[in-house]
């Protein structure tokens, strides 16, 4: 299988089922992840060429991706792509972010919004531009953006990096394990829909960019 696309969903009633129909145009399997939704966000995706795991009760969003990998390992993806399920992200990008990846061997791939920072209010800019900064001292990579939900992961590096974060968190706590284990990461320029998503995340922004802050410290 090539491949895969996974979409960590929690009360995404009202955006989920276009971003599943953009998604499956590009001819990729898809797996959504229901992290305990109490809104219709299942029943939205009736009928639609979907593969859904439903978490029991909400367990955020590095515990949906978590579950997404292992189901896209399961079924023999060679690579998976992760997308956001409020449609801030374009998924008509999802081709060339996957064919970029491949061709440059690289084994995470994000698709960087760092040319609409500006758009961004608060801790969300803030943050964005200053883990862009500390990834690359500590690590000598020139990512654009290390925040962005929008990625593609080699089968490779999933296979091989054991990942135990349920936030937010997990997206940097897989990236600083991949620098560890000599994994190659880069980025490419890829303009969000919606450039600053506070209006349809659930993001915390203190909260969820302490746990981030701690996670990098962690693992340097």
């Amino acid at each position: 299988m090539g491949t895969c696309i996974v979409i960590p969903a929690y009360n995404a009633g009202k955006t989920i089922s276009a971003v599943a129909r953009e998604v499956l145009e590009t001819g990729c399997p898809l797996i959504v992840i229901d992290d305990g939704s109490t809104d219709a966000t299942a029943d939205r995706l009736r009928g639609m060429a979907v593969e859904l795991i439903r978490h029991p009760r909400n367990l955020g969003k590095g515990a949906a991706l978590r579950s997404g990998f292992a189901r896209a390992l399961e079924l023999g993806s060679s690579g998976v792509v992760t997308i956001d399920s409020d449609g801030q992200h374009d998924p008509t990008a999802i081709p060339r972010l996957v064919t970029t990846a491949e061709e440059s061997g690289t084994d995470i791939l994000i698709a960087s919004r760092a040319v609409q920072f500006d758009q961004m209010a608060g801790l969300r800019s803030v943050w964005n531009r200053f883990g862009v900064w500390c990834m690359r001292k500590r690590t000598g990579f020139e990512i654009t953006d290390s925040q962005s939900g929008f990625r593609y992961y080699s089968a490779r590096l999933l296979e091989n990096v054991t990942l135990t974060s349920g936030g937010y968190e997990l997206e940097m706590e897989i990236l600083m394990k991949a620098w560890r284990g000599g994994f190659a990461i880069g980025s490419l320029p890829v303009a969000a829909r919606v450039a600053d998503g506070r209006s349809t995340s659930h993001f915390r922004p203190v909260r969820d960019t302490w746990n981030i802050c701690m996670t990098f410290l962690k693992y340097m």
